[in-house]
């Protein structure tokens, strides 16, 4: 039993990162109606800019709010003047950018840092809280942090004027633009929020993966898992298909004994090929029917 709760709890922090990949993946997904491949990328890249932060003394909590700044206005102008040029062309062009973008960023980040691997520090405590021996506190704080900005996301999509309007753009361009949003800037704020979403997925995977270029590649992959679980067309659902991940990822390391912590990534690539085999829409999401 102390096992099972010591794996889920640590499966509910790696959840939450995984969550948040997933929202930020939806995000792009509904503006764009393709992956992101770059995501995990742009994450790993923000990361490096909280790192360089914290080495000339910034406060961490300050670090993780401008490195989330500095990653929304990356975004927003990755959509402005390399995304949106090619938008309304060919799937093939799309793809093609968002595989040139995860290349670019992982390459100037080799070229920049290194590809040494760099110790990332943590903001919560080494002791255990309350002297409990379930959970980390790195991890406790992982979930917590994960919720407070997940709410946030929600409480701005669901009261605020820009958020419906984001929301309004991402799902039907055309009856958006006949009252007057102005949808092309919409999606781009759309692509600067997923960007700093992003950006809260590195810093918080990064204490227990280490900085390096490639740290995010099996993070996205997760991510992916968790959106098409949730459903890729529903940010909530998506956000529970993230962790729902996370717990099933850790649970079937620890007790699968042919599967084990070598293996595990490859329950993610059996799960992403049997939701799309056998509920493509995941589990809270819809089908989209277009006329062609």
């Amino acid at each position: 039993m102390e096992l099972f709760l010591q794996q889920t709890f640590s499966g509910l922090a790696f959840g939450g990162v995984y969550a948040c990949m997933a929202l930020a993946v939806v995000m792009i997904y509904q503006a764009t109606d393709h992956l992101n491949f770059a995501q995990g990328e742009m994450a790993m890249f923000s990361t490096y800019i909280a790192y360089t932060l914290i080495t000339w003394g910034v406060p961490y909590w300050w670090t993780f709010l401008l490195a989330m700044a500095i990653s929304f206005v990356g975004g927003v102008l990755i959509e402005r003047v390399i995304v949106r040029p090619v938008e309304g062309t060919s799937v093939l062009n799309e793809v093609i950018v968002f595989i040139g973008l995860l290349a670019i960023f992982n390459s100037v980040a080799g070229w920049i840092w290194e590809y040494t691997i760099k110790p990332f520090p943590s903001p919560f405590p080494k002791e255990p809280l309350f002297g409990n021996k379930f959970v980390g506190t790195h991890d406790l704080g992982v979930i917590g942090v994960t919720l407070v900005v997940l709410f946030a996301v929600f409480l701005f999509f669901r009261f605020t004027p820009v958020g419906l309007a984001m929301r309004a753009a991402a799902q039907d361009p055309a009856s958006a633009r006949l009252v007057g949003i102005r949808v092309g800037w919409m999606l781009a704020l759309g692509w600067g929020l997923a960007a700093a979403i992003g950006a809260v997925a590195g810093m918080l995977v990064a204490p227990i993966v280490f900085l390096e270029p490639n740290m995010m590649g099996s993070i996205l992959l997760y991510g992916f898992a968790g959106a098409l679980l949730g459903g890729i067309t529903n940010p909530a659902g998506a956000v529970f298909g993230g962790f729902a991940v996370g717990v099933l990822e850790t649970l079937v390391g620890a007790y699968v004994p042919f599967i084990g912590s070598e293996l595990k990534l490859s329950f993610a690539l059996v799960l992403i090929v049997a939701v799309l085999v056998f509920r493509p829409s995941g589990l809270f999401g819809f089908v989209v029917v277009k006329r062609v």
